[in-house]
């Protein structure tokens, strides 16, 4: 008799197909297609049309002061652009900047957001907007800021900080190059860091406090608890803020053509298709440099995604 019940309850209990999402995991990403599609299909529209344009023009010889002239040539615009020293300064340029800056935001965003997650409940509303205030200014008023602070006219820096080696009245930040990408990177930080550390500080909510207070029972060190238990458990988090910074700085325009237009070696790629395509008129190569600049935008969240090896989906159906 109880052999007999127990077969009843095991054909009963319901099976899930080994490899199968539960109808709860279903429903999430229905509900989920269901809020963003609108937006996913809005973004698309939008955008596809202007990337295509891109490439279709990229094909062409085509200079706007003289668009009957305009001819077929292929992929010759892109040879002229990977074989052109230009491309592969702006390239360099624009790589120096993402790095230094996105490397410098994330240490300085963690902290941030440890000092916040730390903070009274009662002084953290207004730590926050402080801490924000930077990202709410707009890039270009920013970029202004900074280059006014910056000036040998109008700036308050070298009267300031004359005492340090190699500042003095007459220093000019934007007659050199690496003075120039000084300034920019300082701009960009200071702009951005609020961004990471809003988007860390989200992941270390999500960190467990239990396990937190066993590794201190364990007699783990602060280091110990960030590197063992806090990090790896808020590895979705940073790769988000370092992939959205990253793809944010390798598109950066604004700091380059308010405070150098390009100047000392400091044109970007962006500012490169801007060049091609406004002030020179070129719009077949201008349009090449600017699918080139998507094909490397593509291929860095292609990294960042592999590198960090996130599952994502994993991470949602054990929730």
């Amino acid at each position: 008799m109880s052999t007999t019940t127990t077969r009843t309850e095991e054909t009963t209990e319901p099976v899930r197909p080994s490899g199968g999402t539960s109808d709860r995991a279903r429903a999430e990403q229905r509900l989920g297609w269901l809020l963003a599609g609108p937006a996913f299909v809005v973004m698309l529209l939008v955008t596809a049309y202007p990337i295509l344009q891109a490439a279709y023009y990229s094909l062409f010889d085509y200079r706007l002061t003289d668009p009957d002239k305009r001819s077929f040539v292929g992929l010759n615009n892109y040879l002229v652009i990977l074989t052109d020293s230009v491309w592969w300064t702006s390239f360099g340029v624009t790589v120096f900047i993402t790095v230094v800056t996105v490397a410098v935001e994330l240490v300085l965003g963690f902290a941030l957001a440890l000092v916040m997650i730390k903070a009274l409940k009662a002084i953290r509303p207004v730590l926050r907007a402080v801490i924000l205030i930077p990202y709410a200014v707009i890039t270009v008023v920013a970029a202004f800021a900074w280059q006014y602070a910056f000036s040998l006219d109008s700036g308050f820096v070298n009267s300031w900080f004359d005492w340090l080696p190699g500042v003095s009245a007459d220093t000019d930040w934007f007659g050199g190059t690496f003075s120039s990408l000084f300034v920019i990177c300082l701009a960009e930080i200071w702009k951005t860091t609020p961004f990471i550390s809003l988007l860390l500080l989200a992941g270390l909510a999500q960190v467990p406090e239990v396990l937190q207070e066993a590794a201190k029972v364990d007699g783990a060190s602060w280091w110990q608890r960030m590197s063992r238990v806090t990090i790896p458990n808020m590895k979705a988090a940073i790769m988000v803020a370092v992939l959205f910074r990253t793809l944010d700085a390798f598109r950066v325009f604004d700091s380059v053509f308010v405070m150098t237009a390009g100047a000392n070696s400091t044109e970007t790629v962006s500012f490169l298709a801007y060049r091609q395509t406004i002030s020179r008129l070129e719009i077949g190569l201008g349009s090449a440099v600017s699918v080139m600049l998507f094909v490397s935008v593509v291929l860095i969240c292609v990294l960042f995604i592999k590198g960090f090896k996130v599952d994502l989906s994993a991470q949602r159906g054990e929730n």
